[in-house]
């Protein structure tokens, strides 16, 4: 791991900016290969994760880990990561406050790993993120954003109350990594929506 991103992980674990420090077991740090290609962002650690202090780990995590094996990535060779470092109390979804408090641990992940695609996780990373909802309808698109790339997918939980969810989740992985593919390449890729015009 980068010495950066250890710093990053140190100030995240003794964290105390936001009430989320009162109610949670750990706080949970991104974790993975520093010099992935791509970051994903999920919305805020659950109780497995609470509990280790590790980002995606239980249900939604081996689902994300099953799509990443199916196009042949294994997870250590990404980096993960939620716009909330701790767990919300009863998993709610996290407020603009915490948000907004926790937003400065993504942003330093992210200048340290300069992905060439972040991968936006469901509506609340996207609507912190981009300022995006109903992921649904806007699932599978590439996004450009102050010179960033963003892809947008479901979140991994929604594949356990939603089965055909799965379908959609390991098609947009395999479209993702098609993409991160053509960037490595320095081949055009198709940007579906451009904030940045």
């Amino acid at each position: 791991m980068s010495k950066k991103l250890q710093v990053i992980k140190q100030n995240v674990i003794e964290c105390v900016k936001c009430n989320l420090s009162k109610t949670r077991t750990n706080s949970v740090p991104g974790k993975g290969n520093f010099k992935s290609n791509v970051i994903f962002v999920g919305e805020a650690p659950g109780k497995n994760e609470d509990k280790n202090g590790e980002p995606f780990i239980g249900v939604a995590g081996k689902k994300l880990s099953a799509a990443l094996e199916k196009t042949g990535i294994s997870r250590e060779e990404v980096y993960i990561t939620n716009i909330v470092k701790c767990r919300p109390p009863k998993n709610r979804v996290p407020t603009t406050t915490e948000r907004d408090i926790c937003q400065e641990y993504l942003k330093q992940e992210i200048s340290i790993i300069k992905p060439k695609i972040i991968c936006i996780l469901g509506n609340t990373a996207f609507n912190s993120l981009l300022g995006g909802s109903e992921i649904t309808k806007f699932r599978g698109k590439l996004v450009r954003k102050d010179n960033q790339l963003y892809f947008l997918t479901v979140h991994p939980a929604a594949t356990i109350y939603n089965q055909d969810l799965i379908k959609v989740l390991n098609k947009d992985i395999v479209k993702l990594f098609h993409l991160i593919t053509e960037l490595k390449n320095n081949k055009e890729v198709k940007i579906d929506i451009d904030y940045s015009s």
